[in-house]
């Protein structure tokens, strides 16, 4: 059974920390609890407070590690090569755009592809093809065409498990490039 001046339950929810009546008043010696009771609830606070220094500068540490590029969390050139290699399959499988492509260099495209996503990406590629307006000006790619392009290489991702994470922040990183594509809604 514990005393009035004992540390109770409440006192631990109520303030996440364990504070007793102890350090709180140390006046009062009348309160039942004995100096041994004393000693042990200071230990405990101070393994706690020190237990919780800890944690908060393991935290701390975890957080302040430096976070891996974009590039480097899709794996590098190599992995990026495979996934643009996998989207110019899917698109050469798609019959909604596939003809837009009959004319086109198919490798300097993948060369361009894979430059551009690793540059976006963080990493050490530098794109040199040219800007996206110029080279889609006059094509009068549709939204339609835009978002099945954008599907086949989702399912190029997802065929090589890139996480939801990686592939948001790349899909972010490349979206904004529609409005220089698309030119008829």
């Amino acid at each position: 059974m514990q005393t009035e001046g004992a540390t109770r339950p409440s006192d631990v929810e109520r303030t996440g920390v364990l504070v007793g009546r102890v350090i709180s008043h140390p006046q009062k010696e009348d309160t039942g609890v004995t100096t041994g009771t004393r000693v042990i609830n200071l230990w405990i606070m101070t393994g706690l407070f020190l237990g919780a220094a800890g944690c908060a500068t393991s935290v701390h540490t975890e957080s302040a590690a430096p976070v891996q590029s974009l590039y480097h969390r899709l794996g590098g050139k190599p992995a990026i090569t495979a996934v643009v290699d996998q989207f110019v399959a899917n698109v050469a499988q798609d019959s909604r755009i596939n003809g837009r492509f009959a004319t086109t260099d198919i490798p300097g495209l993948k060369r361009h592809l894979v430059d551009q996503v690793c540059m976006a990406a963080g990493g050490p590629c530098a794109y040199t093809g040219r800007d996206m307006k110029t080279t889609h000006a006059g094509m009068k790619i549709t939204t339609a065409d835009f978002n099945s392009l954008v599907e086949d290489l989702v399912s190029a991702l997802d065929q090589f498990k890139v996480p939801a994470r990686e592939k948001q922040e790349l899909l972010a990183l490349l979206g904004p490039m529609k409005q220089d594509i698309v030119e008829l809604p």
